[in-house]
């Protein structure tokens, strides 16, 4: 393998090339997490025949300049792919490949009107993506993710360089850090300047590459994991993709894919992602993808994987409330979202219901949703539900969390839905399913104070009393009407 290291547009770039000769085709991956930690990725896309162009992000490492994050990667993006097309070993065709913050790189040049037929990549590759400042920072329902946002601006954000353990290392000093208020002031308890910490809460475009991605000209491969945290803006993303084929694979995995398997994955569900990514590449490059939208899903506790599109029916389970129908959402014993333990005792802090035991075994594939009937003694309240799994073997296993942002008058009941996203999960026969409805989800999210103010802005929080309806909940699994008929995950990707 040849390696070079260049300077495009000014910014440090590694080149590997395969030994064979050329011209090859490309792949460009540009990244803030140091390209130098992609090698054995680039050497692994070169010994399969691809160029591979690594490049860090404007302000980054080797790469001079101000890191902004989100702000320059289309038009750096575009003028390295430039700088790709008039290369004498590239064959005019390139991909753009990443993950996370890579992934947004990816996309955004595959999605830039601005740039010409000529600078966009001929296919695109986006694992978990990080679709962008406004996607990361907040749920689709407003409410701010604030123990994700502040890792990953503590590790990474206003410096060149990265450290990992930045909020570890500062929660050890002072568990309640992201306690404090306002959360504005989070850089200052941090010990370091974070300029670009408050603008990313006021950012307020969520959606806008999932919207661009509706009139995409280039083929998709869209890789999640069902314990992501950016799963359904995956899924999204391959749903609108207007592309000529758009691929789906989710598996039972966290933001680190394969290298974080959850609870629920098997032995089928390793996958050399590796292979796979190069041998779809071909593909798309050559034209041999089936059109339209296709992919494949693990099925987590079941060893299998099944089509991305898969029939499913609706099935409402019935659910008995064991205690706090009337609760109190208090900002200073907020529920825990690293927590399953449920208390017993003192005032309740959530509403808690169970299903009787499974008397089959059920496989649940597709949205899960609540409806409830309820009332908040604050003008503004926020509604976090939280489904686990009671196993047999009496573990716990969290299948699924989402939090509503609800306006409502004082004690006025209010009939809502709170959608909790997409499972793809086998429950065993004797699984009870426990429901928590709460007022908070922290640290995950930032606390509603409960008053209207900004909850990144506000220096004060108040109790919200809730009342819950028991009668009026329903949950709302989709499942398979029979047994499933497993595929080839690579079968489905390649087809």
């Amino acid at each position: 393998m040849n390696f070079s290291s260049e300077a495009v547009g000014g910014l440090a770039t590694d080149v590997h090339l395969p030994d064979a000769g050329g011209p090859f085709p490309a792949v460009l991956i540009r990244t803030p997490y140091d390209r130098t930690r992609h090698r054995a990725e680039a050497h692994g896309w070169a010994r399969r025949g691809f160029a591979t162009v690594v490049q860090d992000v404007r302000g980054r490492f080797a790469s001079p300049g101000q890191w902004q994050p989100y702000e320059n990667e289309a038009a750096d993006g575009t003028l390295t792919a430039h700088w790709i097309r008039r290369q004498p070993w590239n064959d005019g065709r390139y991909i753009a490949v990443g993950a996370s913050y890579a992934a947004h790189c990816a996309l955004v040049l595959a999605l830039d009107t601005g740039a010409t037929t000529q600078d966009r990549p001929d296919a695109v590759i986006a694992a978990v993506p990080a679709l962008g400042a406004a996607d990361t920072a907040r749920e689709p329902s407003g409410v701010e993710r604030l123990q994700a946002r502040a890792g990953w601006w503590a590790a990474h954000g206003d410096r060149s360089d990265s450290d990992e353990s930045a909020l570890d290392e500062a929660l050890a000093t002072d568990p309640g850090l992201l306690a404090h208020l306002p959360l504005t002031t989070l850089p200052e308890r941090l010990g370091r300047s974070l300029p670009s910490w408050a603008g990313l809460w006021q950012r307020r475009d969520r959606g806008r590459l999932v919207a661009q991605a509706a009139q995409a000209d280039l083929p998709l491969l869209a890789v999640g994991g069902h314990h992501d945290h950016f799963a359904e803006d995956t899924v999204a993303l391959w749903r609108t993709w207007g592309g000529p084929s758009a691929r789906l694979l989710l598996g039972p995995w966290g933001h680190s894919l394969v290298a974080a398997p959850g609870p629920d994955a098997g032995p089928a569900h390793r996958l050399p992602l590796g292979e796979l990514y190069a041998s779809w590449a071909r593909r798309a490059l050559t034209g041999g993808l089936t059109p339209g939208q296709h992919g494949a899903q693990a099925l987590g506790g079941g060893n299998l994987w099944l089509p991305a599109q898969t029939d499913t029916i609706p099935c409402t389970q019935r659910l008995r409330p064991l205690h706090g129908t009337r609760f109190t959402a208090h900002p200073d014993r907020p529920v825990r979202s690293d927590e399953l333990t449920v208390p017993t005792g003192g005032v309740p802090d959530r509403c808690l219901l169970v299903t009787p035991p499974l008397t089959r075994p059920l496989d649940a594939v597709g949205p899960v949703r609540v409806r409830l009937q309820a009332s908040a003694d604050t003008p503004s309240a926020d509604w976090a539900a939280r489904l686990v799994a009671l196993t047999p073997h009496k573990s716990a296993e969290r299948l699924a969390v989402a939090i509503l942002r609800r306006e409502e008058p004082r004690n006025k009941a209010g009939e809502f839905t709170i959608e909790l996203g997409r499972i793809a999960r086998r429950l065993d026969t004797g699984t009870r399913l426990r429901l928590e409805i709460a007022g908070h989800h922290f640290p995950a999210h930032a606390r509603n104070p409960h008053t209207g103010a900004d909850p990144v802005e506000a220096d004060q929080l108040l109790p919200s009393r809730r009342t819950v309806d028991p009668s009026s909940v329903t949950l709302t699994l989709h499942v398979l009407p029979a047994r499933p008929h497993p595929v080839d995950p690579a079968q489905e990707i390649l087809r």
